[in-house]
């Protein structure tokens, strides 16, 4: 096998911006891949149409165990520099509501854009491959030995870019996470996040399928962890859609952490709550004739209605007028703070991505290197950041492989 100057193991969308920005550096390099295909999570993104970044730009659209890190390496590659990375390889982006795609609509597009950059560059890309081992050499001249099942690598610099654990049908199961370990990097436990919420109340299963527009907000202890609204989707085990994707990664941590995580929706969250409830007392006045079952027609789904008569003890039969203030009162309560408890999350395979992983104290924030190994550096997924819905996810893999990718390969060139 030939002698490498940048090994970068990983071709997903960090690795494959990272080998494409080493090689523009002048560096020979060689990008590992253990599946038989570079890019597969990148057709999945976007639903197919891979949001390959977002309009909106703030700090808080990135978490991690370092809250500042995340911000400090997007500022060495930014929005604008994305956009014109993209450009440059061919493709042309729209915007929808702040949220960027390829004109094209097409996550094929994306890809395909990467690999004739891959070999616009010369970047020798091997399948197939998987990583055995990985050994530095700091007395030769080549740090490092990759072994793989395609044989050995060496070369001056090594990018780690091998994604989580979400998704492990992509390609991201995981390994990357040992591979750091043996290099001596302390892995924040990786633990699903953008996904759903798993809820023990067997009502659930009569809420199966129901879409409402709701605010979320979770609990710990009496604590509120995160908020978010959008439209909910009910399903037979608890709680989907974006506004719970987007809080789920903090009941990840909690739970982990043996916390209880209680959620609170509102399915009225267009009004504040005293508001809302002078509607419902209006409401009940004017519609006063109504049977009860009736009475949120209308207004709210009829499975979130008949569920709410049945958790406030009201036969639907009874007409409106008949309701006391505190049973008015108690509707307000249910349609404005349903309260769910929260026992677990899904599965890895369900997750769009993960929080953990490489803990992001021993990694230069403006380079990606490791403080800890000369010459490694780490891309994408594989570090304890992760970004909300909308884009952010993939806003990070361009960032950090490109970072890492024009500091590997200078430094391979020296």
């Amino acid at each position: 096998m030939s002698q490498n100057k940048v090994i970068i193991v990983g071709a997903g969308a960090a690795g494959m911006t990272a080998a494409i920005f080493a090689a523009r550096e002048g560096a020979q390099v060689v990008l590992l891949e253990h599946k038989d295909r570079v890019g597969k999570k990148i057709l999945s993104t976007g639903n197919g149409r891979c949001n390959l970044s977002n309009r909106l730009q703030e700090p808080f659209c990135y978490r991690s165990g370092q809250p500042d890190f995340p911000w400090k390496a997007l500022g060495a590659f930014t929005l604008p520099m994305t956009l014109e990375y993209f450009e440059d390889l061919g493709v042309l982006t729209r915007e929808r509501g702040g949220y960027l795609y390829p004109y094209s609509g097409q996550a094929s597009a994306v890809l395909d854009a990467l690999r004739l950059g891959l070999a616009r560059e010369s970047v020798q890309v091997v399948t197939e491959c998987e990583v055995f081992s990985i050994t530095p050499r700091e007395d030769a001249k080549h740090r490092f030995e990759v072994k793989t099942s395609q044989g050995s690598f060496s070369g001056e610099t090594l990018i780690l870019a091998c994604g989580s654990k979400a998704a492990p049908g992509t390609g991201s199961d995981g390994s990357g996470y040992k591979l750091a370990k043996r290099l001596g990097h302390h892995i924040i436990k990786p633990l699903p996040a953008l996904v759903q919420l798993r809820c023990p109340e067997k009502f659930f299963k009569q809420l199966a399928g129901v879409r409402a527009d709701a605010s979320v907000i979770l609990y710990s202890d009496g604590r509120k962890l995160a908020e978010d609204k959008g439209e909910v989707q009910l399903t037979d085990y608890g709680i989907s859609g974006i506004p719970v994707f987007q809080v789920s990664r903090f009941a990840a941590r909690a739970l982990n952490e043996g916390r209880d995580v209680r959620a609170v929706l509102n399915f009225y969250p267009e009004c504040p709550e005293t508001e809302t409830r002078r509607i419902l007392k209006e409401r009940s006045e004017r519609l006063k004739e109504r049977q009860v079952e009736d009475f949120f027609s209308g207004w709210i789904h009829k499975k979130l209605a008949a569920l709410f008569l049945k958790q406030a003890g009201i036969r639907p039969d009874r007409t409106v007028g008949s309701l006391t203030e505190a049973q008015i009162q108690t509707l307000g309560d249910l349609l404005c703070r349903f309260e769910v408890s929260v026992n677990g999350t899904n599965s890895f395979e369900q997750a769009q991505i993960c929080c953990g992983g490489v803990d992001v104290r021993e990694v230069d924030a403006q380079t990606m290197e490791s403080k800890k190994v000369k010459g490694l550096y780490f891309a994408g997924e594989i570090l304890d950041v992760d970004g909300i819905c909308g884009g952010y996810n993939l806003q990070w893999a361009w960032s950090s492989g490109a970072a890492a990718g024009k500091c590997a390969g200078r430094e391979s060139d020296k």
